[in-house]
């Protein structure tokens, strides 16, 4: 029986309900900060993982900050929270230690982490980027969108996931529009990109402008807010969204019936899984991010895999040969916690049809 364990935390207030029940009736701030002086701690053991070459189980530790305590406390203090998760992590007996979320992002993404550690540390990046990407092309495929004669727009294109989607989506794109606001980095993926495929590439960092563009976008900020609104998209638009938390606001949803968002990430979990915890999602399924963690403890890979803010192709490639080996896949398309019907997206793309019709008709 291999093992694991990885890092949750909650990503508002809210969160903190669905595993404390007395907090949904305290007020927000109040539960954030009361909350946010607790140790990291063990909130489940999770059990029932099995492919056919090995089984595993592990626990979730939860650092009790919110995504904006994470962005707003000092660095050192927010460090010393997950490093404390994965000391706990050392004394259940945990091989292997999963950064999720924001865990992953402050700092030098897990490296501190990792070097303050007995046990290895992955940000499960490789096998997100995987699944994005896999999902981001067969959304546009559904949509009636071929990447080679798309607009593709990648948001927040100089992180470690949004650089290694844009590498790889470059090979098979012909237009595409990097967006982040470090202009100088922006320019050094595009010059990496036209070097290894001969695509030029624009980049911007104005926001706004590039979405309007957009025909499939793969957005991967850290922003605490949204930042994609209802008026940013064109009609039949697709957008995968891979930030934790999401980039598209629950607007887009409300008010744009023509567009399509997707959750990049979302796996299902090989044998009879019980997590054991509410986080959100269906039962069997988890963010892919947690999957490479068990994926590397069902392979026995126990070390680093995927650390700091630079992945490379070849990881992502290994990851997810590794994942299919187990058993992973993706578990259709959801949309904003809920799952969407192959017949819900051949809706949105008539109604998407329709617009254009009557646009090209005035």
């Amino acid at each position: 029986m291999q093992n694991f364990a990885f890092m949750i935390h909650p990503m508002h207030a809210g969160d903190v309900a669905r595993k404390f029940k007395f907090a949904k009736f305290i007020p927000d701030r109040a539960i954030e900060r009361a909350f946010g002086m607790l140790p990291s701690m063990k909130v489940s053991h999770i059990t029932g993982i099995r492919s056919s070459h090995e089984e595993a189980e592990g626990w979730f530790i939860a650092c009790p900050l919110t995504t904006r305590l994470m962005m707003s406390l000092p660095q050192s203090y927010v460090l010393n929270k997950i490093i404390q998760g994965g000391r706990v992590a050392e004394k259940l007996g945990a091989k292997i230690f999963g950064l999720g979320a924001f865990t992953k992002v402050v700092g030098d993404a897990g490296v501190t982490v990792a070097k303050s550690l007995n046990i290895p540390v992955t940000t499960g990046n490789s096998y997100t980027v995987a699944t994005a990407i896999e999902s981001t092309r067969s959304a546009a495929q559904m949509m009636g969108h071929d990447l080679k004669n798309s607009s593709v727009v990648i948001l927040g294109a100089t992180g470690a996931i949004g650089r290694v989607c844009a590498l790889i989506i470059a090979r098979e794109a012909r237009y595409m529009t990097l967006v982040a606001r470090d202009e100088r980095k922006l320019e050094e993926l595009a010059q990496k990109i036209l070097y290894d495929t001969g695509l030029a590439v624009k980049v911007t960092s104005d926001t706004k402008k590039a979405l309007r563009s957009g025909d499939v976008i793969v957005t991967v900020t850290s922003a605490v807010d949204t930042v994609i609104e209802p008026e940013d998209l064109k009609s039949g638009a697709v957008v995968c969204d891979v930030a934790r938390p999401r980039d598209v606001s629950k607007r887009v949803t409300e008010l744009r019936d023509d567009v399509l968002v997707v959750e990049g990430g979302v796996v299902e979990v090989p044998g009879d899984v019980a997590f054991n915890l509410n986080f959100g999602f269906p039962p069997g399924t988890a963010y892919a991010c947690m999957a490479e963690t068990m994926v590397l403890a069902l392979e026995k890979r126990y070390e680093s895999f995927t650390l700091g803010r630079e992945l490379t192709i070849s990881q992502v490639e290994e990851i997810a040969g590794l994942a299919k080996k187990h058993g992973f896949k993706l578990s259709g398309f959801r949309s904003f916690g809920r799952a969407i019907s192959n017949q819900e997206i051949k809706e949105i793309r008539g109604r998407a049809e329709a617009v254009r019709v009557t646009s090209m008709a005035k």
